[in-house]
């Protein structure tokens, strides 16, 4: 009897214990938590990937950092699609005949491209990297190029060429070589934009060498806004030639004002015309697209600077979703700009020398 008496104390003892600890729990779980301002939820990570630099800005209320996760994801995705990895999956696919797939980006990059490819009729082609390489823009190579060596070429620029599905691609030339540089920056932005959606990120502005998606709103509530810099062959920079609120939109500029060489007098862009297989001659300075994901807006940048102001403002209004702010020179040497009418309520201009789309 004393045993059970003294084990009914212990008992006794234990449960006034855990209910105490309970009582304290409760009690501590009912006080008002502190809350964390949207300023302190602001999160930035920043790095290096792609011969560029990446910038992330998102709000979370568990302040995590998240670029241990970010910088693995991207050497997974170079991994996939840079030509300068020696074993990279595109590289073994220029080096070789086919390829099948073991990583997630191949089959998706491919599949937006073929979708630009034949939206803009050959302007936007991701097999036109030879004709990029042998016009050149080294000191040592900036030189005319010959007519029938050019003629060569264009032999095997042509993105029917190759053949893909989920599983893998293969090419009906040997001599096909993909570049994806038009159109990868966009894609990894919106590789990490889903990254972030994943663990719960609805607040971000994720940019990539200047292509960039936004999502949700800043840490004042308002949308993200970015500025577009004044197309200028001195590069500077600094100076905006307007700024855009992006309602949940990705944006991409290509440009052909800094980029370029000058031989006998006669300038060269870096834009090459993947059907004429020459460096483009017009007016147009920059293109800068906004779309619902930032590959599309990439590649749709690097054609309309391909194709040129006109016909860009006609481009847009056949592609969904899809605006732009056009900036060229006119006849008489002027820079002027084009704003497509969904864009118009969000853009602020710097350079007050917009033009009224029916002008154009």
């Amino acid at each position: 009897m004393h045993s059970n008496a003294r084990k009914n104390i212990i008992y006794s003892i234990i449960l006034l214990i855990v209910v105490f600890l309970v009582y304290l729990y409760r009690q501590q779980d009912s006080r008002p938590k502190e809350s964390i301002t949207p300023q302190q939820q602001r999160m930035v990570v920043t790095g290096s990937t792609m011969g560029t630099t990446y910038r992330v800005v998102y709000l979370d209320e568990q302040r995590r950092d998240f670029k241990k996760g970010i910088d693995s994801l991207l050497r997974v995705f170079n991994q996939s699609l840079s030509t300068y990895i020696p074993d990279s999956e595109l590289s073994r696919f220029n080096m070789e005949d086919s390829i099948r797939f073991n990583l997630p980006y191949f089959y998706p990059v491919l599949k937006v491209s073929k979708e630009v490819y034949e939206q803009t009729e050959g302007a936007f082609d991701p097999t036109v990297g030879p004709l990029v390489n042998t016009w050149g823009f080294g000191p040592d190579s900036a030189s005319r190029k010959d007519s029938t060596a050019i003629r060569e070429l264009l032999k095997v620029v042509d993105f029917d060429l190759v053949e893909f599905d989920s599983l893998g691609a293969k090419k009906r030339n040997p001599e096909v070589y993909l570049d994806f540089s038009a159109i990868a920056k966009g894609y990894g932005v919106d590789v990490l934009a889903a990254y972030l959606q994943e663990k719960g990120i609805s607040d971000m502005l994720v940019e990539i060498g200047g292509e960039l998606v936004a999502r949700g709103e800043n840490e004042n509530g308002e949308l993200w806004r970015v500025g577009v810099s004044q197309p200028d062959e001195k590069g500077k920079a600094e100076e905006l030639y307007s700024i855009i609120a992006l309602d949940n939109q990705a944006l991409a500029t290509s440009g052909n004002y800094r980029n370029f060489y000058v031989v006998d007098g006669q300038k060269f862009s870096h834009t090459i015309n993947p059907i004429t297989g020459y460096p483009v001659q017009h007016g147009l300075l920059s293109a800068t697209v906004l779309a619902k994901d930032c590959m599309l807006a990439d590649a749709y940048a690097t054609a309309m600077m391909v194709i040129g102001t006109q016909a860009s403002i006609e481009l847009q209004k056949k592609v969904a979703d899809l605006e732009i702010l056009l900036i060229y020179n006119d006849e008489e040497g002027q820079v002027k700009s084009f704003v497509s009418p969904g864009l118009e309520p969000f853009i602020t201009m710097v350079k007050e020398d917009k033009e009224n789309s029916e002008d154009n």
